[in-house]
């Protein structure tokens, strides 16, 4: 069967919002909202994602499934086999809500992998870096993921989704995932239950200790409360955006290597081995003499340093 990705229709969708959203702070008093030199780097960034996307998910996607679909799911007597042993999936309905629950479930330990994974983190950290929350940081994607994303979904094609329905349904999480950047959108009752919402994604946008690497989630938020890693948007706690080590630049190139120069940097600390695979695939903040803290060890300490003095201000270490 043949489809239309969604986010054919979701690239000039993306820029109206932006505009609508862009104008209606300036009109409204909220001037801080968005910042120009801010908008224009996120905007080249995904203006490069938009131009780069096609080509690599040709590549690396559609091939990649293509092929994987082919070799896990034969042709035997006219129909398609998983190796399995089961008939491979169809267009059901009911196929397409797995496929995008599968897809789901796949992007939460993507996104986690990204935050938890230092080389993985140097290429997300391009889409956390603004320290604006709005829908122009919504398209400020990191041009690297692009390049390994797909490793992550290929599991889906292998136990028999079709690679078109494999794509759409990323294409339809990646519009949700943009109409989350917004602060315009209060919280939504019962649907913060099951959804991912928009105040749910101000969290994970927020450098606040105790927000660091929480709500990992596309569409649904189970995820995060099967795997410890969902918090509650608190209206009482003043939410700072953007990341702990900024780049400081509204440069492209910069916002989108610095990570990498820094990692390079760290590496050169130690002479073992050990530590130097540490810096590269550890998680981030991770150091072989302390000097800089992991999220959880921040956290920690955070913890500790509330229950001694909760009414006094966290400073974070260096």
């Amino acid at each position: 069967m043949d489809f239309t990705n969604p986010l054919i229709y979701g690239v000039p969708v993306f820029i109206i919002f932006i505009l609508v959203e862009l104008a209606y702070s300036k009109t409204h008093g909220d001037d801080k909202l968005y910042n120009w030199k801010d908008l224009a780097a996120s905007g080249f960034m995904g203006v490069g994602s938009a131009l780069l996307g096609p080509l690599f998910k040709v590549i690396f996607a559609i091939v990649l499934f293509e092929s994987v679909y082919e070799l896990c799911n034969p042709m035997v007597d006219g129909a398609r086999q998983n190796l399995l042993g089961y008939a491979s999936f169809g267009y059901a309905w009911y196929v397409w809500l797995l496929c995008q629950l599968a897809d789901d479930f796949t992007y939460y330990w993507f996104h986690r992998a990204n935050h938890e994974i230092r080389i993985l983190w140097a290429a997300h950290i391009v889409h956390h870096s603004s320290d604006n929350y709005n829908l122009g940081t919504a398209v400020r994607n990191g041009w690297f993921t692009i390049l390994y994303k797909p490793l992550f979904y290929m599991w889906m094609p292998a136990i028999g989704f079709p690679p078109e329905m494999v794509l759409i349904c990323l294409g339809v999480e990646a519009l949700w995932q943009f109409q989350l950047h917004s602060v315009y959108i209060p919280k939504l009752g019962f649907l913060e239950r099951i959804f991912n919402t928009h105040t749910m994604h101000q969290v994970h946008h927020a450098q606040n200790v105790e927000y660091l690497d929480k709500n990992h989630g596309g569409f649904l938020n189970i995820f995060d409360k099967m795997f410890g890693t969902w918090k509650e948007f608190d209206d009482k706690i003043d939410v700072k955006y953007g990341v702990i080590h900024s780049p400081n630049s509204y440069n492209p190139v910069v916002i989108l290597t610095h990570e990498f120069k820094d990692i390079w940097n760290d590496v050169k600390k130690s002479n073992k081995i050990s530590d130097k695979l540490m810096y590269i695939f550890g998680p981030p903040g991770w150091s072989h003499d302390g000097s800089t803290l992991t999220v959880k060890q921040q956290q920690k300490l955070f913890k500790e340093h509330k229950k001694l003095n909760p009414e006094l201000e966290y400073e974070r270490p260096n």
